[in-house]
């Protein structure tokens, strides 16, 4: 079994330079997630005036933290799709520098699409950029695990057909339920039930992101050992509390573009709308990270919040806003990963 004690690690980090640049810059990218991508988990709450910003971030951040944890020790698959997601060979140290390069890519990514205030996917980030990356290291398409890569498509599809959907049938139950009820009964009920809905949002978005960046730790691990990419091992604890304590308080610096683009911006919603697309975002991510897909929580989330609104009249939610995140969701794959495949090149030269 592998030595992947802390105390292996610190130690590796002294002897092997390029595992601390890549640990730098995966705990960078694992705060900008926390930053620009858990701010959806607590979107609509905020929006229908369930919870005030300033409450709803603190919340995020702590079931975001607890979710990295409980989830990883329970169920680590996701984390484990994104250590193979690609093949980078032999040469460690070429294999380092790729993977940095991957990092910084998606940092480059991450921020400009904040800058912009678009809620992007960093998990399809990730995904494009350490792909580009192997694929300026192996020089071809022969860097690409494609069988991993068939569950992040999976994932992508899955997580938009069932996002809409269980927001449009937990809303739809929840009006025939409740037509007999005068609303003046039932408010209070939904806006307590979409804290609660809010906070499970962030919860499970720290576990399905959370493993992500733990898979890229690990792979960065391996390499710097030379031991085989595809090894069975356990996450460590540390490994779980360093991404959890990063990705917390990333949430912690909050995202009020973000906030505004996903909750406020692409539909009105009320109260019990609010409650629905939330349960329905995490009933779709517990489902997908138990089964060991990538997915991306923004794509869910924003998916939800229109199955929600469609459910009162499809002109509620405003195209306008869905149709550039769907271009900027499009456009991540191949544009992170043409950053990372060119940054990586430019590492090749100067390291």
């Amino acid at each position: 079994m592998p030595d992947l004690s802390l105390l292996s690690f610190i130690t590796e980090l002294f002897s092997n330079p390029m595992l601390l640049v890549t640990l730098v810059l995966t705990l960078a990218v694992t705060f900008v997630n926390g930053w620009t991508d858990a701010p959806n988990a607590i979107a609509t709450s905020v929006s229908t005036r369930s919870i005030s910003v300033e409450d709803a971030i603190p919340m995020a951040a702590v079931f975001n933290l607890l979710g990295v944890l409980a989830m990883t020790l329970l169920n680590s698959k996701v984390a484990f799709t994104i250590r193979n997601i690609a093949n980078f060979g032999d040469n460690t140290h070429h294999a380092l520098i790729a993977l940095c390069a991957a990092m910084a890519a998606i940092v480059i990514w991450a921020v400009g699409a904040w800058a912009f205030g678009i809620p992007t996917s960093e998990s399809h980030a990730l995904v494009a950029g350490v792909s580009g990356a192997a694929i300026a290291l192996n020089n071809g398409i022969g860097g690409v695990n494609l069988n991993e890569w068939l569950k992040v498509l999976l994932g992508l599809f899955l997580s938009t057909f069932f996002g809409f959907l269980f927001g449009f049938l937990i809303c739809r139950i929840i009006v025939l339920i409740c037509s007999s009820i005068a609303p003046s009964k039932t408010a209070r009920f939904f806006q307590f039930g979409q804290i609660g809905a809010g906070a499970a949002m962030a919860f499970m978005h720290g576990a399905q992101d959370g493993q992500k960046f733990m898979g890229i730790l690990l792979l960065g691990l391996f390499l710097s050992k030379d031991m085989e990419q595809s090894a069975a091992v356990s996450i460590p604890l540390w490994m779980i509390i360093l991404v959890s304590l990063t990705m917390g308080l990333g949430t912690a610096v909050g995202g009020k573009k973000i906030i505004k683009s996903v909750g406020m911006d692409m539909v009105k919603l009320k109260p019990y709308q609010g409650f629905a697309s939330d349960l329905a975002s995490s009933l779709c991510l517990l489902f997908l990270t138990l089964l060991g897909m990538p997915v991306s929580t923004t794509q869910v989330k924003t998916s939800a919040v229109m199955g929600a609104g469609a459910e009162r009249r499809i002109s509620a939610v405003r195209m306008d806003v869905v149709k550039d995140m769907v271009f900027t969701w499009v456009c991540t794959f191949p544009g992170c990963g043409v950053i990372g495949y060119l940054v990586a090149k430019l590492f090749f030269i100067f390291f």
